[in-house]
C-alpha cells in the first residue's frame, strides 16, 4: 500500500513537472520580439525599466540606440524597428511632412526640457551685445529654442509663429545677437566657442549638463513637447505595441522618472 502511494505520488510529480515544462516551452515559443529605437540616455533608461514587465507578457524588448534625430524615424518607416521613443509630436509631424512618411504619435510620456547653457557666464543677464548663441537646426527644436530666448526678453518673434519659428521670424534683436543653427548632437561641443547654447536634454545629459543645476534658462513645465512612442500608422492595434504603450503609462514609470531624473525629466501623464 505504501509502495503504491509512493509510485502514485512520484507519477503525479512527474506530470506536474512535465506540465510546467510544457508551459514554459509554450511561453518561450510565443515570445514576440519588439524592436524600439531610443536615445542612449533617458528614453533608453525608461524602456529598460519596463523591459522585465513586458518579458512576463511574452514580449522580448530589444532597445536599438540611435545618436541622431534622423535615423530613428527612417528606420521605423523602413520596418527595421517597430517603434521609437526619442521625440515629441511636433518634431515627428514636421519630419513626416518633409519626408512623406506615415507615422503616428501615441500619448506623451515625459517632457525633456530644453535649456540654455554656458561655460562662460553664470547668469543670462551677462549676455552682451553681439554675443553668439547656438540653437538646434531642426525646425521644431529650433523654434522651441527661439521661444525660450524670446521668453527671456533676449529677442522678439513674429506673433503666432509658435514652435515653427525660425531666425527669419526674429523681429527685434536689441543685443544684435548672432543666432547660429547647428545640428543638435553637436551643440554641447559649441560651448567652448560661443557665449551660450540652447541644448536638448537628449544631448545635454551625456555631456554632463543637468537642466536643473546647470542651465541659465529652462523650458517651462507646461511645455507641449512631451516625448512619446512613434509607430507606423496602422500598427496601433498590434497587441505588443499596445502592451508597450500601456507599460510606459503606469504609476511605477511615473515614479521611476521622478526619482531617476530628479526633476530634469517631467512625467506628462
Amino acid at each position: 500500500m505504501q509502495r503504491r502511494s509512493l509510485i502514485k505520488g512520484a507519477f503525479a510529480g512527474f506530470l506536474a513537472v512535465s506540465s510546467l515544462s510544457l508551459a514554459v516551452t509554450s511561453f518561450a515559443a510565443n515570445t514576440v520580439t519588439l524592436k524600439v529605437g531610443a536615445s542612449p540616455l533617458v528614453s533608453g533608461d525608461v524602456l529598460n525599466f519596463v523591459k522585465p514587465e513586458l518579458a512576463k507578457k511574452g514580449i522580448d524588448l530589444k532597445i536599438i540606440e540611435f545618436t541622431d534625430y534622423i535615423q530613428p524615424n527612417l528606420a521605423l518607416a523602413d520596418k527595421e524597428i517597430d517603434a521609437n521613443l526619442f521625440q515629441h509630436k511636433p518634431f515627428m509631424e514636421k519630419f513626416c511632412q518633409d519626408r512623406g512618411l506615415k507615422l503616428t504619435a501615441l500619448p506623451g510620456i515625459y517632457i525633456a526640457p530644453i535649456a540654455l547653457y554656458s561655460k562662460k557666464i553664470k547668469d543670462v543677464k551677462e549676455i552682451k551685445k553681439g554675443d553668439r548663441l547656438t540653437i538646434p537646426n531642426d525646425p521644431t527644436n529650433g523654434g522651441r529654442a527661439l521661444q525660450l530666448l524670446a521668453g527671456a526678453g533676449l529677442l522678439k518673434l513674429k506673433p503666432g509663429v509658435g514652435h515653427m519659428a525660425t531666425v527669419d521670424d526674429i523681429v527685434e534683436n536689441p543685443l544684435k545677437l548672432k543666432i547660429i543653427e547647428v545640428e543638435a548632437a553637436t551643440l554641447p561641443r559649441t560651448l567652448d566657442d560661443v557665449r551660450a547654447a540652447v541644448i536638448n536634454q537628449t544631448y545635454a545629459l551625456p555631456a554632463g549638463l543637468n537642466p536643473l543645476k546647470d542651465s541659465l534658462l529652462l523650458e517651462s513645465k507646461d511645455s507641449p513637447y512631451a516625448n512619446m512612442l512613434a509607430i507606423r500608422t496602422g500598427d496601433e492595434k498590434r497587441p505588443e505595441i499596445e502592451a508597450l504603450d500601456a507599460a510606459l503609462h503606469t504609476p511605477e514609470v511615473k515614479q521611476f522618472i521622478i526619482e531617476r531624473f530628479k526633476g530634469s525629466l517631467i512625467p506628462s501623464f
